[in-house]
């Protein structure tokens, strides 16, 4: 029997695991004492892979989830803690490595996505499976939109920091 491609949650879910992997790899830099420029890096590619992330889910899975279940209020919390994400997201962006806040808002940040996560897979991704949402060609948009963000990884950045002095 041949495998079906992955479908909208499991590309997101693939998502979820990347950060979690990339949140685990900072502490880690973090517990060694690694310099700031190596922490930077990775906070950086942390913070480009949740925008990506959110962009993806706001543009494209959250409308169709919120039209097949015709819940406002699931995906307006959803959305919601996307726009206290861009907050730390933010201010991670404008800080400095050396900054003595800056490890403590990764690791806020990095709690906060674990608790979007798992209300994100009970509540809104059992019900995106049990709607008979078209979650096939749904992967297949965010396949081609997360590439076009990907080209544009620069302009994300800009953008996260001016939403959110603005």
């Amino acid at each position: 029997m041949k495998k079906q491609a992955p479908d909208a949650i499991d590309l997101l879910d693939a998502d979820h695991l990347a950060v979690h992997g990339l949140f685990q790899s900072y502490r880690e830099l973090v517990r060694t004492g690694a310099p700031a420029l190596q922490r930077r890096a990775l906070a950086e590619e942390i913070c480009l892979e949740l925008t990506i992330h959110a962009k993806l889910e706001e543009e494209l899975f959250y409308p169709a989830v919120r039209e097949a279940l015709q819940d406002e209020d699931l995906i307006d919390e959803a959305e919601d803690q996307h726009g206290s994400q861009r907050e730390l997201l933010a201010q991670i962006l404008a800080a400095a490595p050396e900054d003595e806040l800056y490890d403590a808002r990764l690791a806020v940040l990095a709690e906060y996505v674990e608790l979007h996560v798992r209300q994100e897979r009970e509540q809104v991704f059992n019900r995106a499976l049990a709607a008979r949402i078209d979650l096939q060609s749904l992967a297949r948009a965010i396949t081609v939109r997360r590439e076009e963000l990907r080209a544009v990884s620069d302009a994300l950045r800009e953008d996260t920091l001016a939403s959110a002095l603005a």
